[in-house]
């Protein structure tokens, strides 16, 4: 109801803010609950993943806009998956890979929380950004623990809602840094090896 009549506009497009796409705007389809990372939050992410993010393995668990996934591959990750379930998001979300000339990007159009119910493979970054107050979030950091998805060091993004508090991550996270920035809190773990044995 309260949805703006234009279909595109300014909050129609994302912008890269650095790397080999510095600059470039792509569209992003009218959907609702789409809610891309703003680019303040973006800088501050990803000047905590620089030393960290060449060369890494990316999995973008809610990708929405592709905001994180794409900063990310413009930043030189050797690759990044793009889940996706909404088929005109997934759609332009491929279509802005083949305008960026990118074979690095992966998109699967899929339900996040059954492809990580599968055995996964290691990632080494991964973004997890579920649309607000769904109660996605949990059941996401466990799957991506559980399934093996996570590099031995993975570093896991999570964004959520500062009414939520602090999520309940596995117990080998450590917390790396955290910000707040309106009602969204943004938080970098870092993932250890477990060294004790499971009775």
């Amino acid at each position: 109801m309260s949805k703006s009549p234009r279909s595109s506009g300014a909050a129609g497009q994302i912008r890269i803010i650095g790397g080999q796409w510095r600059g470039r705007k792509l569209p992003v389809p009218d959907s609702a609950g789409l809610r891309p990372t703003t680019d303040r939050v973006r800088e501050t992410l990803f000047n905590w993943l620089a030393p960290d993010i060449q060369e890494a393995r990316c999995l973008d668990c809610f990708a929405g806009s592709g905001a994180l996934g794409l900063e990310a591959l413009s930043r030189y990750a050797a690759s990044a998956t793009l889940l996706e379930m909404e088929r005109s998001v997934a759609q332009q979300l491929s279509q802005n890979l083949q305008t960026l000339r990118s074979t690095q990007g992966n998109v699967v159009q899929t339900n996040t929380l059954q492809w990580l119910s599968q055995p996964g493979e290691p990632f080494d970054v991964v973004f997890v950004d579920p649309p607000f107050r769904k109660g996605l979030l949990l059941e996401t950091l466990t799957l991506l623990e559980n399934n093996g998805w996570l590099a031995e060091n993975a570093l896991i993004y999570v964004e959520s809602e500062v009414e939520h508090g602090t999520p309940v991550a596995p117990a080998n996270w450590d917390l790396y840094r955290e910000k707040i920035a309106g009602q969204v809190a943004y938080r970098l773990y870092q993932r250890q090896q477990e060294t004790h044995d499971v009775a």
